[in-house]
């Protein structure tokens, strides 16, 4: 069925507003006020899963994870769902390959500068993998199991690397080319379309929010003070109240 953006365009202000404020719901700051603790204020102040495995443990970390990366794929699933069956006027665009990526950058951007943190918020890594890996998981069911193999994959670079923030990083990015091969081959034969640009955009969009958000890791990193995540460490850190 053909879906016209001239006639329906106001959806989109309703989905980039909806997801902006899931964005802004952070996880990392619940969970750790059940520890009676404000993460913005302890160990690097990021209210992310990376500082939350180095204050609370590995297992803290790993529920903040997935919290954060459903929080990324989820409303871009909704969307799926909802605009699956349409394409816009004249074209042989999917609208749902649309509408996934951009509920995504917005949500990411929630995340990274939510209002309700006075636009300091986290680093948006495990949002966008959750985002890549359940959207690429509507492309082909198995494709969840090859990401998730993938989170194995970037999990172990870190572990033997020790290298957080470059492990997320290159992670991001791969999944991000995964998705753009896909695109590419599917949207081929008419490459110019305004449609499929911006599809491509909103996937660079995505990559370049998390790279900026990473900034200073990347700086420390070029000039050797950047931390090191050490996971032996995080799996043997007492619990704190």
């Amino acid at each position: 069925m053909e879906w016209s953006f001239s006639e329906r365009w106001y959806e989109f202000v309703i989905i980039a507003v909806v997801c902006y404020f899931i964005g802004c719901f952070n996880f990392a700051k619940m969970i750790a006020r059940f520890k009676h603790k404000d993460i913005t204020k302890i160990g690097s102040g990021n209210p992310g899963t990376m500082n939350m495995t180095r204050e609370f443990g590995l297992k803290v970390g790993i529920i903040t994870f997935f919290c954060d990366a459903f929080k990324g794929g989820i409303p871009a699933l909704i969307s799926y769902f909802v605009y699956r069956k349409y394409c816009f006027a004249g074209t042989n665009v999917l609208v749902s390959d649309f509408t996934r990526y951009f509920c995504g950058v917005w949500v990411i951007i929630g995340h990274i500068f939510p209002v309700t943190m006075k636009f300091k918020g986290g680093k948006g890594i495990a949002s966008t993998l959750g985002l890549f890996w359940i959207n690429l998981g509507c492309e082909n069911p198995w494709f969840l199991l090859i990401g998730f193999a993938a989170f194995w994959l970037i999990a172990f670079y870190i572990v033997a690397t020790e290298w957080g923030s470059m492990g997320s990083l290159i992670g991001v990015a791969g999944f991000g080319l995964w998705q753009g091969v896909i695109f590419f081959l599917r949207y081929r034969s008419e490459p110019s379309n305004p449609y499929v640009i911006i599809l491509f955009m909103l996937i660079l969009a995505i990559n370049v929010l998390t790279w900026v958000a990473h900034r200073k890791n990347i700086m420390r990193l070029l000039s050797g003070e950047e931390h090191h995540t050490s996971v032996k460490k995080m799996v043997h850190r007492k619990k704190k109240a």
